[in-house]
């Protein structure tokens, strides 16, 4: 399916799109796609005039092979991708063999522990419709697998479950008609979103995750945290071949969700936007997301580790927000003019988050809900909000073209996912560590160990 399809545009093959599609719009669009055709013909004119020079011939570089990938370098607490050198590529990838049984962590009850077993591996005569068998090698995790596991959610997950929506690996079998979309080998992602009817008003619109007969993988339909999991082939994600799966992984919840939310926020190459929880997992990709579509970042975040990342990933400023008395007053002096960002992208969990920015942001402003916490409320202030045109977008995860291209921007170097690595194994220790706040960053576990 092309960019296009994926994006829920109704005029293939053009820049155009529905009212509500989640594909660019506005200014950033102009920033990320093809000039209109008056556009290209009138600069193709002024070109006439202007002076020429001769380039030298760029030397010639030796293509890389078909067996040959790029990893990112080493980093503190991780990997950080962005810098690569070419490494042999992982063995795993070409192994295409379908075991009886195979290892996955299993929540058998709401609030219950995880447990470490073999389950049965589906085979393919066991494939419906549309569905692939993907071996899975690496997984993220993310607070949301966290959420479903202890129940805490106003909508309740299913039992037993398989958690895990950041899952990268291999196709291994196909179901019936499968092959349309996908073929045995072809390197995916299985992402939150694991199928929606793509026939209902909203998945024509490009919002696939709102259609009514959507499920969600580590939620309504088992997860990555197995070494082999079912999806529907016409929601996998392609993993560009120039991108490591252990470091695609996180890109396809934390990275999706706010490139999205970034897309979102509508705004223009130039404008300044205040990243809350900065020097976190989900939000040191949105500092890095915001500077490759042109913004300036203020990032909001407590501690000299997480400004210190904050800053290295391309925030322009930083408030701490455990120093400062007045944390409004202190975020709108970090802008230009002292009137505040154009917009907040909260990915933060902390409800007094959503109170603070929508006092921060300037007039005409935007805040852009993403972190969940859970019975948390925004309170507006009528008068002010519309005299004052601000605006509450919220950014619910991504369709299928923005997960394409947050995992594309990356391929480019354009972002760096700061994670370490664990063992499946190890699933009820992080989870136990990620519940009393003791984890920083993102992890990635190992679905074979």
């Amino acid at each position: 399916m092309c960019k296009f399809c994926a994006a829920g545009s109704v005029a293939r093959h053009s820049i155009a799109t529905v009212p509500g599609s989640a594909a660019p719009t506005g200014s950033l669009a102009r920033s990320l796609v093809p000039r209109s055709r008056a556009l290209q013909t009138k600069l193709g004119a002024s070109r006439q005039t202007a002076r020429t020079f001769d380039l030298p011939k760029p030397a010639a570089v030796k293509p890389l092979t078909s067996d040959t990938w790029l990893r990112p370098a080493a980093a503190a607490g991780g990997r950080a991708l962005g810098r690569f050198s070419t490494i042999a590529r992982d063995p795993r990838e070409t192994q295409f063999d379908i075991p009886k049984t195979h290892r996955a962590a299993v929540v058998d009850e709401p609030g219950g522990k995880v447990h470490i077993r073999d389950v049965p591996t589906p085979q393919p005569k066991d494939l419906k419709r549309g569905e692939v068998l993907v071996k899975v090698i690496y997984s993220g995790i993310c607070h949301t697998d966290l959420h479903a596991a202890i129940n805490d959610w106003p909508i309740g997950a299913k039992f037993p479950l398989i958690g895990g929506h950041e899952g990268a690996g291999v196709v291994v079998a196909l179901g019936e008609g499968a092959d349309e979309h996908v073929k045995i080998g072809d390197r995916v992602g299985i992402k939150w979103l694991a199928d929606s009817c793509l026939s209902c008003s909203f998945c024509r619109a490009g919002n696939e995750p709102n259609c009514q007969h959507a499920q969600n993988h580590g939620f309504t339909w088992d997860g990555s945290f197995q070494e082999y999991a079912v999806s529907a082939a016409r929601h996998v994600t392609p993993i560009p071949d120039d991108l490591p799966l252990d470091a695609a992984a996180p890109l396809l919840c934390a990275g999706v969700t706010v490139w999205k939310a970034i897309k979102v926020a509508n705004l223009t190459a130039g404008q300044t936007v205040a990243i809350v929880g900065s020097g976190g997992g989900l939000g040191h990709l949105a500092v890095q997301y915001a500077k490759a579509a042109g913004l300036r970042v203020i990032g909001i975040d407590t501690g000299a580790e997480k400004e210190q990342l904050s800053r290295s990933l391309g925030a322009a400023a930083f408030v701490d927000f455990m120093k400062e008395k007045d944390l409004v007053a202190a975020v709108k002096a970090a802008t230009h003019d002292g009137l505040g960002p154009d917009a907040a992208i909260v990915a933060a969990s902390g409800a007094k988050s959503y109170e603070q920015a929508i006092s921060y942001i300037r007039p005409a402003g935007v805040l852009v809900p993403v972190g969940l916490p859970p019975d948390a409320s925004i309170s507006l202030d009528v008068f002010w909000s519309v005299f004052e045109t601000k605006r509450v977008v919220p950014s619910y995860v991504g369709n299928r073209q923005d997960a394409i291209e947050s995992l594309q921007l990356a391929a480019d170097g354009l972002v760096r996912v700061m994670y370490q690595t664990q063992k499946l194994s190890d699933l009820p220790s992080i989870y136990d560590k990620m519940h009393k706040g003791q984890v920083a960053g993102r992890i990635v576990v190992d679905c074979s160990l």
